[in-house]
């Protein structure tokens, strides 16, 4: 019988999306791993693939529709050997039943007797398996699991036959929240812009998570904030040299670059910061692996570079200038901007002096960087013009003590200050 495709969910956030462009036409024969369409998330445009053989026999959702929630059908994909404009096929439920007399019911029991229910028959399990041990799962599905670190057998897939596809894996990390669990989320009060000259402007899925994920940390994560102030001089004198070195490589690094890998080392050298609180348990991660705010068109959204502790600033510069620009055109993979250990946020490329940025959760901690900018400054205890830069450190106190955080302060700036001790 046809084979309804519905809409998935590409990430643990969303709820809803956009169907930007189909990739098939009805009556296009098509095979597990063949695109079928582009689907705008909450926070990227990504490709939506097929997971069994069969041909495209209904578009039930037209390319450009928006707001369709996850699991509505989109289109109907006929099976293998079936019509691809037949009707579904109904199912062979074989003969009926004979009927039998009734027989007569047992009287009730005397008083203080009791009643032994009938067994509920046991449910059968969904299949799993292909053939011996093998796990029935797409293979976008296998590379995103793998990525993410997801076991496929803990998962209950929600394809044909049981097989597990790209939206079960959502389900298996913390998916998208129940319809219950939204509705349940507090609105924002209705506002009357009256006679005031306006326009109204529909907020697009991204905007819809950026307001309800960073509401949800404020409500529920209580912040502590810890601010330094960290001369740059050193920082800037090393990044001048080292990019003179390395002009005929065609990498140049940025200071954002080395406050990534300042912070990375900051988090191995105090590792209570490098945590993410989970209610009666805590999470201590032993790799630091830094989200950077990106400001993309309508939103933000933080790619990750993985293991930056580790990572030299040359590699570290090269990723983020790939991760930055494919997050511009909205094509990250979920693994690159989903996880993470703590974030990075620098407004100083915008003259901000100093800010508090919000907890990106499930993660611990957040440095918010200000603008690098010439100040009076106490130098070996005279009064000096320097280039000096504010950070401030958002923590989970659930999961951070104030100490621990000055302690991931005191070694962030004595690592930005000293720069050659976080590239020996």
């Amino acid at each position: 019988m046809p084979i309804e495709l519905k809409m998935p969910a590409l990430s643990p956030t969303m709820e809803e999306g956009t169907l930007a462009k189909w990739l098939v036409k009805e009556g296009d024969a098509v095979k597990s791993g063949d695109l079928l369409a582009e689907i705008e998330t909450d926070k990227a445009t990504m490709e939506f693939e097929a997971v069994d053989e069969g041909v495209i026999s209904k578009i039930l959702v037209a390319e450009g529709s928006d707001g369709v929630k996850v699991g509505t059908p989109i289109a109907l994909m006929a099976g293998e050997g079936e019509s691809a404009d037949a009707p579904a096929p109904k199912a062979d439920v074989g003969p009926p039943p004979k009927k039998e007399d009734p027989k007569p019911q047992p009287a009730p029991p005397a008083k203080g007797g009791g009643e032994t229910p009938a067994a509920a028959p046991e449910p059968a399990p969904a299949p799993k398996a292909d053939s011996g041990d093998r796990i029935k799962a797409s293979p976008l599905a296998r590379r995103l699991a793998e990525a993410q670190g997801i076991d496929l057998a803990s998962l209950t897939g929600s394809g044909p036959g049981g097989r597990i596809v790209r939206a079960d894996l959502g389900a298996g990390s913390g998916g998208a929240k129940s319809a219950t669990a939204a509705a349940s989320a507090p609105q924002a009060a209705p506002v009357k812009p009256g006679d005031i000259p306006h326009e109204i402007v529909k907020l697009s899925n991204m905007r819809k998570t950026i307001a309800r994920r960073l509401t949800e940390s404020k409500q529920q994560i209580p912040h502590i904030y810890l601010t330094v102030d960290i001369q740059l001089d050193r920082l800037l004198k090393l990044r001048s040299e080292m990019n003179a070195g390395l002009a005929g490589r065609g990498i140049k690094l940025s200071v954002n670059d080395m406050l990534i890998k300042a912070l990375a080392v900051a988090l191995i050298e105090v590792p209570e910061c490098n945590v993410s609180f989970a209610g009666d348990t805590l999470i201590k991660y032993s790799r630091a692996d830094i989200s950077v705010a990106v400001s993309i068109a309508g939103g933000l959204i933080t790619p990750i570079v993985a293991g930056a502790d580790e990572k030299s600033l040359s590699r570290i510069s090269t990723e983020m200038g790939d991760l930055a620009g494919r997050a511009k055109e909205g094509k990250l993979q979920p693994a690159e901007y989903q996880g993470g250990t703590a974030s990075l946020s620098n407004m100083g490329m915008y003259g901000i002096k100093q800010f508090e940025a919000v907890i990106n959760p499930p993660q611990g901690m957040i440095m918010a960087i200000g603008a690098g900018e010439k100040r009076p400054y106490v130098i070996d205890d005279s009064l000096q013009m320097a280039t000096i830069m504010s950070a401030t450190g958002s923590f989970d106190h659930r999961a951070i003590d104030g100490a621990d955080g000055a302690r991931l302060m005191k070694a962030f700036k004595a690592l930005v200050e000293n720069p050659l001790a976080m590239v020996a």
